[in-house]
C-alpha cells in the first residue's frame, strides 16, 4: 500500500474486514500450491498472506506501511513480512506468483510497479490481482471534491490509480506480462453501521481531508457524509460504490 497514506491498523481490522474477506475469491484464482514461492504485494495486516500459506506455499508479505507491517508481524509471527515500496523492490526471478488484493490502486507509479513485479517473477510466473478499476468510488470522490472546494481546499495528494482493462493490459504488456484474463465489474460493498461511511472516509480518505484546516475537518467529513446519504445509503445501510478490476497475467 502507499507509503504516503497514513494507516490505522486498529480501525482497518475492526471496521474494514471486507477488504480481505472479499479477497478469498482472488485466492481461488491464484490456486496456490504447496512449495510455491508467492509474494503478497500490499499485504496489509496479513490475513490473506496467512490464508495463502495454509496450503503449504512459502509466502512473503510486502507493504509500504510500517503500521500495517508491524500489525501483520504481530498477527502472524511465523510468516515473513517485508517493509518496502513495491515500485522499488529488487527481487529477481524469485517467485512463482505475485498476488495482490485491494492494493495496486494505492501505487501511483503503475509502470514501475509492473516492471518490479515482472522482475520478481520466474519465467512463466503469474500475477493474480484485484484492485479498484475505472469508475471506482466515483460518487465518493465527487462528494469529496465538492466539499474540498466549499471549504477552500484542494487535493494535495495524487489520486488513486483506477485504470480501465485496456489501460492496465497495456501497462502489463510493456513490463513483459501477458494478460490472460481481465474483468471490470461493479461491487457495491456494505459498510458497517450508521458510522460506516464516516469510518471509511477516516480510514481511506483521511489524507485527503488533511487539506482542510484541523479545526474544520470534522465538519467537512460530516458534509461529505451528508452529500453521500441520498446516493450511497439504502434500506440495509451504507455501501461504497466499488468497481473492481481483476487480472491474471503471465511473465513471458
Amino acid at each position: 500500500m502507499s507509503a504516503r497514506q497514513s494507516w490505522n491498523p486498529e480501525l482497518y481490522e475492526a471496521r474494514h474486514a471486507f477488504v480481505w474477506q472479499l479477497g478469498a475469491g482472488v485466492i481461488e484464482l491464484l490456486e496456490p500450491k504447496a512449495g510455491e514461492r508467492i509474494l503478497d504485494l500490499g499485504c496489509g495486516t496479513g490475513q490473506l498472506t496467512e490464508r495463502i500459506a495454509q496450503g503449504g506455499a512459502q509466502v512473503t508479505g510486502l507493504d509500504a506501511s510500517a503500521e500495517m507491517i508491524g500489525q501483520a508481524r504481530q498477527n502472524y509471527p511465523k510468516l515473513e513480512f517485508v517493509l518496502d515500496d513495491a515500485a522499488k523492490m529488487r527481487y529477481e526471478g524469485e517467485f512463482d506468483a505475485v498476488f495482490s488484493n485491494a492494493a495496486l490502486h494505492w501505487m501511483p507509479d503503475a509502470e514501475a510497479v509492473a516492471r518490479a513485479i515482472a522482475r520478481a517473477l520466474k519465467p512463466g510466473g503469474r500475477l493474480v490481482a484485484e484492485f479498484g478499476g475505472k469508475g471506482n468510488i466515483a460518487q465518493i470522490e465527487q462528494a469529496l471534491d465538492a466539499v474540498l472546494a466549499a471549504f477552500g481546499a484542494t487535493r494535495s495528494e495524487k489520486r488513486n490509480y483506477f485504470p480501465s482493462i485496456a489501460e492496465y493490459a497495456a501497462v502489463l504488456e510493456r513490463a513483459g506480462l501477458e494478460t490472460r484474463m481481465a474483468q471490470l465489474f461493479e461491487r457495491p460493498t456494505p459498510l458497517e453501521g450508521e458510522a460506516g461511511m464516516a469510518n471509511w472516509l477516516r480510514q481511506f480518505r483521511g489524507h485527503t481531508l488533511e487539506a482542510i484546516e484541523p479545526a474544520r475537518r470534522e465538519a467537512a467529513l460530516a458534509e461529505v457524509v451528508a452529500r453521500l446519504r441520498p446516493v450511497l445509503h439504502g434500506e440495509s445501510g451504507w455501501y461504497a460504490d466499488y468497481r473492481r478490476l481483476r487480472v491474471i497475467a503471465v511473465k513471458v
